[in-house]
């Protein structure tokens, strides 16, 4: 039996667009690259400078209506008119050989990883203020005034949200949440 990896525990980091939950996992990745980042199936089109298969797994919508209709995602949500979702099978794989997994999702999602995997750590990441947040969605200048109204409206929800999660993170400085992220994941911290 000898070694045999034990099962590592699933971090979920989420909190509502913005907030910067891809720039804290990427640094966390930076510093740890034994983390695996579970990459998300999507129907949204790649934003400039996006790989599939990298960043995202980019589909066909009846591509994910068929992932879901077969159980294959752990988690799935729409979003800002797409639908987004997590392979179940790669998170599964590398949980059981002791792979620490970060996962990086909304809140609807978050929640149905609660349901799944109830020792999951979820963590919620808040933005220094509402106003920071705007700021963040408004400037990003890669979505319709439309699509950035619903991003506002599902934000406020999110934040709500927050007494969900086992530990809430304020992103006021993206070294120093990093560097928490990566404690709470039982990983030492540089």
């Amino acid at each position: 039996m000898g070694d045999t990896a034990q099962p590592a525990r699933l971090t979920v980091l989420s909190g509502p667009s913005g907030v910067g939950k891809s720039t804290v996992a990427a640094r966390v990745r930076d510093a740890h690259p034994e983390v695996w980042l579970s990459v998300s199936a999507t129907t949204r089109r790649p934003r400039t400078g996006e790989t599939d298969g990298v960043h995202y797994s980019f589909v066909s919508p009846e591509r994910f209506a068929r992932m879901v209709e077969r159980g294959e995602l752990l988690e799935w949500a729409e979003f800002a008119g797409n639908y987004y979702g997590t392979p179940r099978r790669a998170v599964e794989e590398r949980l059981a050989a002791g792979v620490p997994v970060l996962l990086e999702i909304e809140l609807q999602g978050a929640r149905q990883v609660r349901a799944a995997m109830p020792d999951a750590l979820l963590v919620f990441l808040a933005p220094p203020s509402r106003e920071e947040l705007i700021r963040r969605l408004v400037g990003r200048g890669t979505e319709a005034p439309e699509v950035i109204a619903r991003r506002l409206e599902t934000a406020e929800v999110e934040l709500a949200a927050q007494s969900e999660f086992d530990v809430v993170l304020v992103n006021e400085d993206v070294e120093e949440v990093s560097r928490r992220l990566v404690a709470l994941m039982g990983m030492p911290t540089a």
